[in-house]
């Protein structure tokens, strides 16, 4: 063998350790967000989760999750927002993932391709930007539900950045949020996942011991309307949806605050 065949097998050779060594961080990756899934959290996310009406909770690192198998997607995304974690770094975007820790099997990404529809994330990637692992997670398909792209690129977006403005003015903010599943929706893709009508986002600031919640509702369309005209009260969402948020607190507090559809105490500016 002359000098330059051996000189192309030995780079054959490391290239192909390289691509080895890369595929094996991959999926050790892969192999912990699973863990992480099927592992329970004792953080106060724990605390304000909301009730399952499908009983399949799933728990990662950076949010929690309650897996609607009918609807082939998350009927809540639950996770804590605060200070500490908003972050500008900028993260290499990676694929879509299937959730393999959603016991009954999470949708694939293929049903998205062609549908018209984008993939949108109900847990946003650029409220998990404190590390490359958290924001990652955020990429499986658990955490996505079909949106309109000038719905998703436009009012939801706008929603989602005014939550982390809040995340930064009041030190933190608890957020749930997920699409309306029921009454007659469209469907995508060969595994049929809903397309909801509505979504909601329902939010909770509770670090000066005296909580408050807020409450959005918005239509699956294109809008142009301030945020403010889409508050309504979390009895509303409930009733909806047939989740019950913020068990946990006291019935009295509970009972008030979301009974309430007021935005007095949340800052629009």
């Amino acid at each position: 063998m002359n000098k330059k065949n051996l000189y192309s097998v030995i780079a054959a050779l490391i290239l192909l350790g390289v691509f080895a060594y890369n595929h094996f961080l991959d999926e050790k990756e892969k192999a912990e967000i699973v863990e992480i899934g099927n592992t329970i959290k004792t953080n106060t996310n724990e605390y304000f989760l909301p009730t399952s009406t499908h009983g399949q909770i799933v728990h990662h690192e950076g949010y929690s999750l309650s897996y609607s198998e009918p609807h082939e997607q998350a009927e809540w995304v639950a996770y804590e927002l605060k200070k500490a974690h908003l972050s500008s770094s900028n993260f290499k975007r990676p694929y879509f993932e299937i959730d393999d820790a959603v016991k009954t099997g999470a949708a694939h990404w293929r049903n998205y391709k062609q549908s018209g529809f984008d993939k949108g994330h109900l847990c946003p990637a650029g409220d998990r930007r404190y590390s490359k692992f958290a924001h990652d997670e955020t990429f499986l398909t658990s955490n996505i539900s079909p949106q309109e792209h000038e719905f998703n690129a436009g009012i939801w977006n706008k929603l989602e950045q005014k939550v982390r403005y809040w995340a930064g003015k009041y030190d933190g903010v608890f957020v749930i949020t997920g699409g309306v599943l029921k009454d007659a929706m469209k469907t995508i893709g060969a595994e049929q996942v809903a397309v909801p009508n509505m979504f909601y986002k329902v939010l909770m600031d509770y670090n000066n011991g005296d909580p408050k919640i807020i409450a959005f509702l918005l239509p699956h369309e294109k809008s142009n309307k301030p945020l403010y005209e889409f508050v309504v009260s979390v009895d509303v969402i409930e009733d909806l949806t047939g989740i019950d948020f913020f068990s946990q607190l006291d019935d009295g507090i509970e009972n008030k605050l979301e009974a309430s559809s007021s935005y007095k105490n949340w800052s629009f500016n």
